[in-house]
């Protein structure tokens, strides 16, 4: 794996880690991390290897949004970011940047701002119990919206909504997010990587390229109404079952095997 100065990208079997790694600094995202996040996302995507992605992170914190520290000294620093704010086109997130593999987001403390977005863009969430969620933009008079966005079409809206109104004074536990939905999954501190390596190494099992579909297929429902995403799910379908997978997958069931899958292309489809 490449070398970063913000994050550490490694691999373990089939599964990918993508690791915030500014611990004394909260894991706050400055230029240089957000500038790493696009090519950490897309080494992991071009990896045959890696059928799975894990997004935790060293320390404390989990992810304390952008780096207030930076932008209050130097608001020049983030100006290619905050033009793809203006965009939508930010690149930090693997939504963001088209990963096609299984995402689960492991997050083993405060998640607060920006660091939301790794949380709603994630396939899977898992916590530490002792995590927190946090929304302080309208604190600091900025305007909630992407990473909220996405959470209000993956759970309940009022609970976001409160989150996203009462600001920095308002913290949402793991067992609350839990009830809510907006995770699946609350573990020990001690064993959150564990579950999460357990969790991804189940998913590796499966079929890389239906797996790939299946995100396509669901996420792409957010996008649109029921009627468009079932006829927009019905070619991923179709097209599935011309794949050497699905062949395979019957066969294995019969013999009573584990199947054979066809390795994965450099896009991790």
């Amino acid at each position: 794996m490449s070398d970063y100065e913000r994050l550490i990208v490694e691999r373990d079997g089939p599964v990918g880690w993508l690791i915030f790694n500014r611990p004394d600094a909260a894991n706050a995202m400055d230029v240089t991390m957000l500038d790493e996040l696009e090519r950490a996302w897309d080494e992991l995507e071009r990896n045959p290897q890696v059928r799975v992605i894990v997004n935790t992170a060293n320390g404390s914190a989990f992810c304390t949004g952008v780096d207030v520290v930076q932008l209050s000294k130097d608001k020049a620093a983030l100006t290619v970011h905050s033009r793809r704010t203006r965009d939508a086109t930010l690149r930090m997130s693997a939504w963001h940047c088209g990963v096609t593999k299984p995402v689960i987001c492991a997050v083993n403390g405060v998640c607060a701002g920006g660091g939301l977005h790794f949380v709603a863009d994630a396939d899977i969430v898992m916590a530490a119990d002792s995590a927190t969620f946090v929304d302080p933009h309208v604190s600091i008079g900025q305007a909630v919206a992407y990473e909220a966005i996405t959470l209000i079409q993956k759970s309940p809206m009022e609970p976001i909504l409160h989150l996203a109104l009462v600001g920095r004074r308002e913290r949402m536990t793991a067992n609350r997010a839990y009830q809510l939905g907006v995770i699946s999954q609350v573990e020990p501190p001690d064993h959150l990587r564990t579950a999460a390596q357990e969790l991804a190494i189940t998913i590796a099992q499966n079929s890389p390229s239906a797996l790939a579909a299946t995100k396509k297929a669901l996420w792409g429902a957010l996008e649109t109404g029921m009627t468009q995403a079932k006829r927009h799910a019905g070619p991923l379908v179709t097209a599935q079952w011309a794949h050497p997978d699905a062949a395979e997958g019957l066969q294995a069931f019969i013999d009573g095997r584990a199947p054979q899958w066809a390795e994965p292309d450099s896009q991790g489809s």
